[in-house]
């Protein structure tokens, strides 16, 4: 059975940005420059963060922790990647997108397709291959899942694996007491219901916009792009070395990618607003490149 949540838990953020800026709060850059991956500093600076860390992501994350179940995700794979909630192209997606922009929150930042096209630019400036600039502007293509009825803690925040026990890695680590699955002594072994060595691709992630968007794009796109996709919100894993004992060659391989990535997904908001008519044309031949027009979310 699944553990369903009151309708009151919807929605603890004022916007979904709220936990993009927490993320930049968290993970400095500095740090993303200066640090590898699992360093002592990182973990200091990761503890050092919460003592200021605001309230209503602190009760996204008690939300997040509690209803992120093995039966939820199996629920929420079973429901969504069907993939026949709607079609989309490109332009559609992000006009779609545009819509989660709370225009009354005067501290809300640049419209997601601003913030998308700022990565992408960002990527495509420092002479990236083509793909990993798509995979800039599609990243969060994911989150049209808030469009589709799904609560805010089934659509962002950092993700972790199920149906195993909890690294400490995890934000708010003790916030997963609360969860049923913490009870069921199965779930509660360092491998849990996967094998060593098993590869992330057995593994069930929480459930949110990276798992989803990767199951739309996984046909179309190189396997370095897959994983940026998948796992560029596995905060647990790329940053602060967690799970490996979960993890195969490929992992390992391609992870590299997810943490090329990561400083764009973080810090290519700027003050200097792109020019959406003059990057359209780019970018729709961009996408017209590794995508049929229309895609099935």
């Amino acid at each position: 059975m699944v553990d369903r949540p009151a309708s009151s838990d919807s929605g603890p953020l004022e916007d979904l940005e709220q936990w993009d800026d927490d993320l930049r709060r968290r993970y400095p850059e500095a740090a993303a420059n200066e640090l590898a991956p699992n360093s002592e500093k990182s973990k200091q600076q990761f503890r050092d963060y919460r003592a200021d860390v605001r309230p209503e992501v602190r009760e996204f994350y008690r939300l997040n922790h509690k209803y992120q179940t093995v039966d939820f995700v199996r629920a929420k794979r079973e429901e969504y990647l069907k993939l026949d909630k709607r079609r989309m192209g490109l332009w559609d997606g992000l006009e779609f997108l545009n819509t989660l922009v709370d225009d009354s929150d005067p501290d809300t930042s640049l419209p997601q397709i601003e913030h998308l096209l700022q990565t992408a630019e960002a990527i495509r400036r420092d002479g990236h291959p083509r793909w990993f600039i798509l995979t800039g502007l599609i990243h969060d293509f994911g989150k049209v899942l808030c469009l589709f009825g799904e609560p805010q803690w089934a659509v962002v925040g950092d993700t972790f694996p199920v149906g195993c026990e909890y690294s400490d890695a995890i934000v708010f680590r003790e916030f997963l007491d609360d969860n049923p699955d913490s009870q069921v002594p199965e779930y509660q072994t360092p491998c849990g219901i996967y094998e060593p060595g098993c590869g992330l691709d057995n593994v069930l992630m929480s459930w949110g916009h990276d798992e989803y968007m990767y199951h739309v794009v996984k046909d179309y796109l190189p396997p370095e792009a897959q994983y940026i996709i998948r796992y560029h919100s596995f905060y647990p894993g790329h940053r602060e070395g967690a799970y490996a004992h979960l993890m195969n060659d490929a992992d390992r391989k391609y992870f590299a990618a997810v943490r090329a990535f990561n400083p764009y997904d973080l810090y290519t908001k700027a003050a200097e607003r792109p020019d959406v008519d003059e990057l359209r044309s780019f970018y729709e031949d961009l996408w017209n490149e590794f995508f049929p027009p229309q895609l099935a979310f």
